[in-house]
């Protein structure tokens, strides 16, 4: 006798995934709120979500102490933002491995996200959960809480153990860019110019990658 397969709402990433749509759904709806009552910060909360979409936390914390918003806000809206990016990513990441999502592009998405996490997995092995806080607390490219997340699970962390280390890293990291930013806020013209040179750097460091998809988009219309 055959066992049924595992309905998707069953299973953990499932769950994540839902929680995840739920906190999207909440994203639109503030961002939406604010475009209503007041459009110029609905555009700053908009482009700090796209900030953090591509891996610029420092930028997206950067653009609320410039413009002003308030450091308690600042600090929550981000939190908000990375624990919603976390909870859709890393369960597609994990849908798509396991076979629960079979489009290719997403798979194909998937496993460069895996291959890239993979090759910080001997480091971080041996310290464990404390390694998982380091490695999302470290201001560098390529350790966000996604990367994070995706690495706890190649080291097979219970999905607690794995999302504590992750979430307790990306707060502490936020905090501490909060703190460094409203410290030179007197100092504005400075502010901007870190901005354009994290920016720089981002775009710098993700190059190969950006680059390779465009490649691999070429070659596929060829085909």
């Amino acid at each position: 006798m055959e066992s049924k397969p595992i309905k998707l709402h069953d299973t953990t990433e499932g769950k994540i995934f839902f929680i995840g749509v739920i906190l999207t759904i909440l994203l639109i709806f503030i961002i939406g709120y604010h475009l209503i009552l007041d459009p110029s910060k609905a555009k700053v909360l908009t482009l700090v979500f796209v900030a953090h979409a591509f891996g610029g936390r420092a930028v997206a914390v950067g653009l609320c102490i410039i413009n002003d918003l308030n450091v308690f806000p600042t600090i929550i809206y981000n939190f908000f933002i990375e624990i919603q990016l976390l909870c859709v990513t890393y369960s597609i990441f994990v849908l798509s491995i396991t076979n629960y999502i079979k489009i290719q592009w997403v798979q194909r998405i998937a496993n460069h996200m895996m291959q890239n996490a993979d090759k910080h997995r001997d480091k971080i092995k041996r310290y464990g959960w404390i390694g998982i806080f380091l490695f999302v607390l470290a201001p560098l490219p390529g350790t966000g809480p996604v990367a994070g997340s995706i690495l706890g699970y190649l080291l097979k962390m219970n999905i607690w153990r794995n999302f504590t280390a992750v979430l307790s890293g990306t707060f502490f990291a936020i905090l501490m860019w909060v703190v460094c930013f409203d410290f030179l806020q007197n100092y504005l013209y400075i502010i901007q110019y870190i901005l354009v040179f994290i920016i720089a750097f981002v775009v710098f460091s993700n190059f190969k990658n950006i680059k390779s998809w465009f490649t691999k988009q070429e070659e596929n219309k060829v085909k």
